[in-house]
């Protein structure tokens, strides 16, 4: 078995999880979300710690045992994510490093200027909340983990960073090491 799905989550206060055969609903204060749980894997509440277990091969059934053990591991990250976005939220933190570079929220939309000679409109999901704390920043906000660095890398596509000066659109922790230009 997987040394991932091993682990136990532990569920803190103020969440609730409740099973319905393959479907787990997570509720918490900062909101609701659901997971499918695979057909190959069960998941069952003990102590107040949820445990992910493979079931049993059937002998008409040839499952691979490498391949239980990659959908029990990713089952067990999926259901911890859940566990720690209603529980506490996910942040991902963009940066504008480039001179005129500036991003403003109007709405749901995100208005980015990026050098190009039109604004980009970026409308933002349900179930993200986006702020601009400067001109510069972009933080982005929610419950599912998957949604909020999708809109991350969604923003962060429309300008990557270029390698020679450095600019364009970062993650707040991305180290960029810039090439030398050219030498004649």
């Amino acid at each position: 078995m997987s040394r991932i799905s091993k682990k136990p989550i532990s569920i803190p206060k103020g969440v609730e999880i409740k099973i319905d055969g393959s479907k787990l609903d997570a509720k918490g204060p900062k909101g609701l979300l659901s997971y499918h749980i695979h057909e190959l894997v069960s998941v069952e509440i003990k102590d107040n710690a949820l445990q992910v277990l493979t079931k049993k091969n059937n002998n008409d059934q040839l499952v691979d045992r490498k391949f239980l053990e990659s959908i029990s591991g990713t089952t067990r990250a999926n259901i911890n994510n859940m566990v720690i976005g209603v529980s506490e939220g996910w942040e991902r933190k963009l940066l504008l490093v480039g001179i005129g570079y500036r991003a403003q929220l109007q709405g749901k939309k995100i208005n980015l200027s990026l050098g190009f000679s039109h604004p980009v409109d970026y409308q933002i999901p349900e179930g993200i909340v986006v702020e601009t704390p400067s001109q510069t920043e972009i933080i982005i906000k929610g419950t599912d983990k998957q949604l909020v660095g999708q809109v991350a890398a969604n923003i962060r596509a429309v300008r990557p960073v270029e390698p020679y000066k450095g600019k364009g659109v970062r993650y707040s922790d991305e180290r960029v090491i810039l090439k030398e230009t050219k030498k004649k």
